[in-house]
């Protein structure tokens, strides 16, 4: 549970000044926003694994709030729980006919608001919902988008792969994967905003492999824009000696090390315009195949 990102949306500054100082304890990485427009933007540039949500704001309420976070393809899976002074039955059904996982009634119990916290996040984990390094969605939520997107037209599916990620890890070890992975998911997220649409879709297929479901048109832009930024920021992953003499040295199985370079995206894109599928197994067996290709292309360069 450590490391999951929190975002507090509550204009109590008191109380969220409390949130926020008691879940970091926790391990958690907390951010705050006051207002409800400040928690969209804050959503938008950085996914948080959960949102723990203040219905009354000085701007507009929870209530709008989650409606907008549930609408958006990039944001309607993060759980939501209400925090509010209200009691009433009818505004609890308000808030989870809106979407939301839970809701706690202020004054509340710390503790508790603790464990619905944990709850929700491992919810969302084990029914295959969100990674649990990125908070992009994963299994069960990138098939419902590719069985949408295979009755449609105008789209396109880039399936992108981290480059010698695995020897990154055996010389740098798990948690500085896990950064790589977090960071990953948030370069991609910050081209798609730039180039995409806001109805495009991110997803942590698992390990390194991520996918992005936007337009024809805007595919080879972001594709482009991804690989360029990643190749130049990543190596700020790796120490100043690895950085200098530009490769690594990763332990072989058979013994001994081999020099391997930095870390690198492989993209491949498919769509209906170029390719016909008759089920979602071949819209990634092909992208798939899309990525291998320009890998290969890439390491022959």
């Amino acid at each position: 549970m450590g490391n999951a990102r929190l975002l507090v949306v509550e204009d109590d500054v008191d109380i969220a000044n409390m949130l926020k100082i008691y879940f970091t304890g926790l391990q958690y990485a907390v951010d705050v926003a006051n207002r409800g427009q400040d928690a969209l933007e804050k959503t938008r540039q950085v996914l948080p694994h959960l949102i723990v949500l203040d219905i009354m704001l000085p701007d507009i309420d929870g209530y709008e709030v989650c409606r907008t976070l549930r609408t958006n393809t990039r944001t309607s899976h993060i759980p939501v729980i209400f925090l509010t002074q209200k009691d009433e039955r009818s505004d609890k059904l308000q808030g989870l006919e809106l979407g939301a996982d839970d809701y706690i009634t202020k004054p509340f119990d710390i503790e508790e608001l603790k464990l619905r916290v944990q709850g929700a996040i491992r919810r969302a984990e084990r029914e295959s919902l969100t990674d649990p390094r990125s908070g992009l969605p994963a299994g069960r939520l990138i098939e419902e988008q590719l069985r949408r997107i295979i009755r449609e037209k105008d789209w396109a599916l880039l399936d992108l792969r981290v480059n010698n990620f695995e020897a990154f890890k055996d010389v740098y070890g798990f948690v500085a994967g896990d950064d790589v992975m977090r960071f990953a998911a948030m370069l991609i997220g910050e081209v798609v905003d730039e180039l995409g649409t806001p109805n495009d879709f991110i997803g942590h297929a698992g390990g390194d492999n991520f996918i992005i479901i936007t337009t024809n048109e805007a595919a080879p832009l972001i594709r482009q824009k991804v690989k360029e930024r990643f190749a130049e920021e990543v190596q700020s992953h790796y120490n100043f000696i690895d950085r200098q003499q530009g490769f690594i040295q990763s332990p072989k199985a058979e013994g001994g090390v081999e020099k391997v370079g930095f870390m690198t995206f492989s993209a491949g894109i498919v769509s209906p315009d170029v390719h016909s599928f008759a089920d979602i197994r071949e819209i990634t067996e092909l992208a798939a195949e899309a990525r291998r290709q320009d890998a290969a292309t890439a390491s022959t360069a």
